[in-house]
């Protein structure tokens, strides 16, 4: 709820439903798993359940998101989960066709970790901070599962490199490992977390996305989303 750039994001509507419970059915319809909240603010717990769906409340002093899915890993103190999917809950266009092929590929290749992709169509991303880039060692298609090499807010156009998109998959063994090792200071300077994955030499799979959504950063990105969105229904 406290989002610097757009203060209760998380519970703007589109199509009469919030962000994030917009996401959360996105999740649900993906029928993977459970699928659960993790939160820091009740007004977000409230909606959810509201919404028929399930969320966990956390500590407010996490410094990134990895830290708060791991607290409500514990809470929910499941047995027997061998992976941990990580949306972003505010990606209300986010692909269900991509979650579920993230899903399979990171079963099938028992990744690490692993997140998407997508092919950058506006030369303007490129020097957007808020898209967030990807270069990988392979240049990506639909059928590889190749691993990053770098995470840059801002990038030059060069082969391999992609729009990362804000979700991740875990294996439980390296969301522990990960969430016990100090921040590295390339990590606090991008203010991108995963490069403390990289830093410490945990690899990184890279699916191609389908589909390229846009995340709600912005009021203007708000409203594009919500336009889009209202007029497709």
């Amino acid at each position: 709820m406290s989002a610097t750039r757009l203060p209760g994001k998380p519970l703007l509507k589109i199509n009469n439903i919030s962000i994030i419970s917009t996401v959360y059915k996105k999740a649900v319809e993906a029928d993977i798993g459970d699928v659960i909240v993790a939160t820091e603010d009740q007004e977000i717990i409230d909606d959810v359940k509201k919404n028929g769906g399930e969320a966990i409340l956390t500590d407010n002093n996490h410094k990134t998101g990895t830290d708060r899915i791991y607290q409500a890993l514990k809470k929910y103190n499941q047995k027997d989960i061998d992976f941990v999917m990580n949306i972003q809950g505010d990606e209300p266009m986010i692909n269900i066709e991509d979650i579920k092929s993230l899903n399979i590929k990171s079963h099938n290749e028992y990744s690490s970790i692993s997140t998407l992709a997508s092919k950058i169509e506006n030369q303007d991303d490129l020097k957007n901070q808020n898209v967030v880039k990807v270069k990988t060692n392979e240049i990506l298609n639909t059928q590889n599962f190749p691993t990053a090499v770098k995470f840059q807010r801002m990038i030059d156009l060069e082969d391999k490199v992609y729009h990362h998109l804000g979700i991740y998959c875990y294996s439980v063994s390296t969301l522990e490992k990960f969430i016990n090792l100090p921040q590295t200071e390339n990590e606090k300077k991008n203010r991108l977390e995963q490069l403390r994955a990289l830093d410490n030499g945990i690899d990184i799979n890279v699916s191609l996305a389908k589909y390229s959504p846009i995340g709600v950063d912005t009021m203007e990105d708000y409203l594009a989303i919500k336009k889009i969105m209202e007029y497709k229904n």
